[in-house]
């Protein structure tokens, strides 16, 4: 997390992490087209000519936290391929939180659980806890055939400590509700070591359920 009390503005880094294509950038896609312009900056990406990231993609979003307060989040994403590591690495650098996006598909299990060992060896490597750190995971691309079974996930989600969401990204279905989670337990982790409520004046509960009312999500719908 970066504080500028001079401009009043705190800016907090989320990361979409994951195997190769398993949506990550589809993810900061269909946020960027259901949230207003208002809230989102310029979605920045690089591609390769298969389409899958080669560096990173980023998009800023910004919500007013009260008492003249700015609160940014700039969103990245790692690229999934293994040769990529290093700079996955240097995405996940100052890291505050971040959504681990799998595969649903049952023949993408094994580069899942490689890919999720991978994010834990890099936070660490990074001088992050990964036992602490924020995380939620996102189960995309629902949609398609010989996926996991609900249940199957639900039974799996009971096993972690992450919070765990359904999704079809390329519907943007089940994306906010993922970006919420993040911040969500993101923000009270950053409470919990900053005492940004002290700082600011900014209570977490009064933050969060301004950013759910700018998304269109209200506590019933998370």
């Amino acid at each position: 997390m970066q504080v500028d009390f001079h401009a009043r503005e705190i800016t907090v880094k989320l990361v979409y992490y994951g195997p190769a294509l398993s949506g990550k950038t589809t993810n900061l896609q269909a946020i960027h087209q259901l949230v207003t312009s208002e809230t989102a900056g310029r979605l920045m990406t690089l591609e390769t000519r298969d389409d899958r990231t080669l560096f990173f993609d980023l998009l800023p979003l910004t919500f007013a936290g009260g008492q003249n307060l700015q609160v940014r989040f700039k969103l990245f994403t790692v690229p999934g391929q293994v040769m990529h590591n290093a700079t996955r690495r240097l995405v996940l650098q100052g890291a505050d939180g971040t959504a681990f996006i799998a595969d649903s598909q049952k023949s993408e299990t094994k580069a899942n659980q490689q890919a999720f060992l991978n994010m834990r060896k890099n936070l660490q490597e990074n001088g992050i806890d990964p036992d602490t750190h924020p995380v939620v995971v996102q189960f995309n691309k629902r949609d398609l055939p010989a996926v996991r079974t609900d249940e199957e996930i639900d039974r799996l989600a009971t096993r972690g400590r992450e919070p765990v969401f359904k999704a079809i990204a390329t519907r943007g279905v089940g994306v906010i509700e993922t970006f919420i989670g993040l911040t969500e337990i993101t923000w009270r982790h950053l409470e919990s070591v900053h005492q940004l409520h002290d700082k600011f004046g900014l209570h977490p509960d009064e933050f969060l359920d301004t950013v759910r009312e700018r998304l269109g999500i209200g506590r019933a719908a998370e």
